[in-house]
């Protein structure tokens, strides 16, 4: 148990102690949300990528073994939701936001954070988090956009907006320089390098700021279960294909974590947008960010015991 209090006190604690200040920050001075979320999206999020991604060597076959874990992954929870769904009879919109809420993780402004303090002396496993996170943007705007438009509108403009996406572009141009050995010069790896460490504390602040006038008047049905989905089913599937694929040391332990982290903030987005039962999706978001607390701490103490 001293192991799993470690964890709780410096892990996850420090990222909630930055999601606290994003929380006083943002209702004592009224952040521009939309700054922030591009300030994430466009200028942090891929100087990470890049850093992660030139800094440090995933094999191939690793890269194999992790895109078959998150495919697998994906598929089983895109089922499991469906199920679920229809078992509980959810009408249309509800029941596309629900599915989103399982399917889609805040590999993000969440995940990136805890997997960079859980591997700072592991790169690789923060190198595998950038795949996992370029693979939820891949879900987010093919399936999750699919589930939340019209099937006529769909199919274009989920790939125009994944083309949006900068940290694809930066996760490329960091393998292409990997792999050919080209250094970059001082003068431009040093503000790259600058950018990337800022990223955790502007990340999880945004993610308070986000969460910081969401109000919960009572735990639905549907809370409920995708607050189940997400942070006890979704973990319990990941261990048993990384059992399957026979996964083992780092990449296991970091695809183990990866699957346990809260509802993406798309979710909440797209039923916004759509008009999907938004302030459902944003309860979902928040709820799973404060329950995950307990949940990840947990994956992560069972991560180093297993793997």
């Amino acid at each position: 148990m001293d192991v799993f209090f470690l964890i709780l006190l410096n892990v996850v604690l420090p990222v909630f102690v930055l999601i606290g200040l994003g929380v006083f920050l943002h209702r004592k001075f009224h952040f521009d949300m939309n700054t922030l979320s591009k300030l994430n999206s466009y200028f942090l999020m891929p100087a990470v990528s890049f850093v992660n991604v030139y800094q440090n060597n995933i094999g191939g076959k690793t890269l194999v073994h992790i895109l078959g874990f998150l495919a697998a992954q994906g598929l089983c929870l895109m089922f499991i939701s469906s199920a679920i769904a229809k078992i509980a009879k959810f009408e249309n919109g509800l029941a596309s936001t629900f599915k989103n809420t399982i399917v889609l993780n805040n590999s993000g402004n969440f995940g990136m954070p805890v997997s960079q303090l859980v591997f700072q002396h592991s790169p690789v496993g923060a190198s595998i988090q950038v795949v996992v996170m370029i693979f939820q943007n891949l879900l987010s705007y093919t399936y999750g956009l699919l589930n939340s438009v019209s099937v006529d509108q769909s199919g274009w403009n989920a790939f125009k907006e994944f083309l949006k996406n900068p940290v694809i572009y930066a996760f490329l141009l960091g393998l292409i320089l990997h792999v050919t050995n080209i250094n970059l010069p001082q003068f431009l790896w040093t503000p790259i390098e600058n950018t990337s460490n800022a990223f955790i504390a502007v990340a999880l602040i945004t993610l308070g700021a986000q969460s910081a006038y969401i109000k919960i008047r009572h735990f639905s049905l549907p809370l409920i279960l995708s607050l189940i989905g997400r942070l006890i089913l979704s973990p319990i599937v990941a261990f048993m294909i990384i059992l399957v694929l026979n996964l083992e040391g780092t990449t296991a332990q970091a695809l183990f974590i990866a699957s346990s982290f809260p509802t993406s903030r798309n979710s909440a987005l797209f039923a916004l947008e759509y008009g999907n039962h938004p302030e459902y999706a944003a309860q979902a978001v928040l709820m799973s960010t404060l329950f995950s607390m307990i949940t990840v701490t947990t994956v992560v103490y069972l991560s180093t015991i297993q793997f």
